[in-house]
C-alpha cells in the first residue's frame, strides 16, 4: 500500500511542473500589473479598495520575500492535486492517466497560462472542482481530503468578488442534482465561509460592514460603457448634483478607460485635479446612479448584460494574459519586487522574457491550438455528460453540468458586470476539456475504487 501511495503522490507532483510550463520558458513566474497589488496588500501592507484582502496573503504565505516561484510551485501543486482527486473521485487512482491528463491541458488549453500567472485567476477553477468534490466525492475521499477540499474553495471564493456568482452556480447545480441535505452542506459551508471572510476583512479593512465596499463603481464603469447608465446621467444632470455630472458630454466612454486612466472622470476632476482613490470616492454616488439606471431603462441593463455575457463565452485566449505592456507590469508589480524582495530576485526578474517583451512571440505559435480545441472540447463534455448518464455514473454527470454552469456563470460574473476580456474566461474555460477527457474515460475498475472507498472512512 505505501507504494501505491507514493506512485500517487509522485503523479500528483511530477505533473505539477507541466501546468506552469510557460513560467520555465519565461524565467520567471507571469506577472499582472495587477501582481503588484496583491503584493502590496502584506508587503505594504496596504488595503487596496477594489480588491478583496485574501490572494495578497496567500502569495505571502509562500514568498516570505524570498522569491516568487515559492508561490507558483503552491499553484502548480494544488491544481495538480484537486485534479487527481477528481479523476480518483470518479475513476479510481490511475497514476499514468493524471499525467497524460495534465500534459494535454498543459499542451492545448490556456490552463498553464492561468496556473503561471501570479493572479486570483488560478482559484476560479478550483473553486469549481474543489465544491464539486465537497459535494460528490462522498466515500471516496478522506475527512482530511474534505477538509482541504473545503479550504481551497474557502479561500477561492473569497479571492475575487467574480467567485461569489460562479460559486452559487455550482451549489446550484449540486442541489439539483445531489437532492440529498448532507452534500448541499458540504457545497454550501465554503460560500458561507468567504462571505464571512469578505466581511471581517473589509469591516477591518475599510471600516464598512459590507462584501464589497465599492463594487458599485465597477458596474457603473459596465453600464455606462453599454450606454443605459450615461443616459440617465445626461438626463438627471445637473439637477441631482452628481460629481458625474460635470462629464455628461464624455460619456459614454470605455469601461477600462473610465476605472483606471488617469485622465478619466473617475480619477481627475472637471478642474483638472487627481483624485485620489477616485474609484472609491464614487462608490456612494455609483448606487445611486445605478438604481436610477435600472428603474428607467431596466430592459436595455438585460439587454447589454446578454451581449456581453455571450460575447465573454468566446473570448478565452491567453493573449491579454502574456500580451500586456511590460511597462504597466514594470509600473506596478516591478516596483514591490525592487522594494522589497534581494537583488538575486530582481535579477531574476528582469532576464525574463516578459520583462525583455519576447514572451508574447515565443508561445504565439501556440496560441491558436486553443479555442480549436476548446471548440472540440465543448460537443465531447455533452457526450461525456449523456455517457455519463447512460451508464448511471452520477460522478461524471455532475463534474460535466457543474463545469459548464459554472462557465456561463463566469462569463456573466465577468463580461455582464465587468468587461469581457480573454483572461476572464481562459482562467475556467480549461476545465471544459477537462471534464469531458474525466467523463468519456474508460468505465472505472471497480477494484480499484472498493480499494479507494476502504481508504477514506481508515483516514478518518
Amino acid at each position: 500500500m505505501t507504494g501505491t501511495r507514493l506512485r500517487n503522490a509522485a503523479a500528483v507532483v511530477a505533473a505539477a511542473p507541466l501546468l506552469v510550463w510557460p513560467a520555465f520558458l519565461n524565467g520567471y513566474p507571469i506577472l499582472f500589473s495587477d501582481t503588484g497589488a496583491f503584493l502590496a496588500q502584506t508587503l505594504v501592507p496596504l488595503m487596496i479598495w477594489d480588491k478583496p484582502w485574501v490572494y495578497g496573503p496567500f502569495l505571502h504565505l509562500f514568498h516570505w520575500r524570498v522569491t516568487l516561484w515559492l508561490p507558483l510551485a503552491a499553484q502548480a501543486l494544488i491544481v495538480s492535486h484537486l485534479l487527481w482527486l477528481t479523476g480518483r473521485v470518479i475513476s479510481g487512482p490511475r497514476p499514468a492517466a493524471h499525467l497524460l491528463l495534465c500534459a494535454a491541458v498543459a499542451l492545448f488549453t490556456t490552463a498553464p497560462f492561468t496556473v503561471a500567472l501570479l493572479m486570483p485567476d488560478v482559484l476560479t477553477a478550483l473553486v469549481v472542482i474543489a465544491l464539486f468534490l465537497l459535494g460528490f466525492g462522498e466515500g471516496r475521499l478522506s475527512r482530511a481530503e474534505s477538509l482541504w477540499a473545503g479550504l481551497v474553495a474557502t479561500v477561492g471564493i473569497a479571492a475575487h468578488l467574480s467567485h461569489l456568482p460562479v460559486a452559487a452556480a455550482a451549489i446550484a447545480l449540486g442541489v439539483l442534482l445531489s437532492r440529498r441535505l448532507g452534500p448541499v452542506l458540504r457545497m454550501a459551508a465554503p460560500l458561507a465561509g468567504a462571505l464571512i471572510l469578505l466581511v471581517a476583512t473589509n469591516l477591518a479593512g475599510h471600516g464598512v460592514l459590507s462584501l464589497s465596499p465599492h463594487g458599485a463603481t465597477f458596474l457603473l464603469a459596465r453600464l455606462q460603457a453599454d450606454g443605459p447608465a450615461a443616459r440617465t446621467i445626461q438626463a438627471l444632470c445637473p439637477e441631482r448634483g452628481w460629481y458625474l455630472c460635470a462629464f455628461a458630454g464624455r460619456l459614454p466612454m470605455d469601461s477600462d478607460a473610465f476605472l483606471w486612466e488617469p485622465d478619466s472622470p473617475m480619477n481627475r476632476d472637471a478642474e483638472g485635479r487627481q483624485r485620489f482613490l477616485g474609484g472609491a470616492l464614487l462608490s456612494a454616488e455609483a448606487r445611486e446612479i445605478l438604481r436610477e439606471t435600472l428603474a428607467r431603462e431596466p430592459w436595455a441593463v438585460a439587454r447589454a448584460m446578454a451581449l456581453n455575457t455571450a460575447t465573454q463565452l468566446v473570448k478565452a485566449g491567453a493573449s491579454d494574459v502574456i500580451g500586456q505592456p511590460f511597462e504597466d507590469i514594470e509600473n506596478a508589480a516591478g516596483t514591490r519586487i525592487r522594494a522589497f524582495f534581494s537583488p538575486a530576485e530582481v535579477a531574476r526578474y528582469e532576464a525574463s522574457l516578459q520583462a525583455r517583451g519576447a514572451l508574447l512571440d515565443a508561445v504565439s505559435p501556440l496560441l491558436p491550438l486553443h479555442p480549436a480545441f476548446l471548440a472540440l472540447a465543448f460537443p465531447l463534455a455533452v457526450a461525456g455528460a449523456w455517457r455519463s448518464f447512460r451508464r448511471g455514473d452520477a460522478r461524471g454527470f455532475a463534474l460535466v453540468v457543474i463545469v459548464l454552469g459554472a462557465a456561463a456563470a463566469n462569463a456573466f460574473a465577468t463580461g455582464a458586470l465587468s468587461k469581457p476580456h480573454h483572461r476572464y474566461q481562459a482562467r475556467i474555460a480549461w476545465l471544459i476539456p477537462v471534464a469531458a477527457a474525466i467523463a468519456l474515460a474508460p468505465a472505472p475498475l471497480s477494484a480499484s475504487l472498493r480499494a479507494e472507498a476502504a481508504q477514506a472512512p481508515a483516514a478518518r
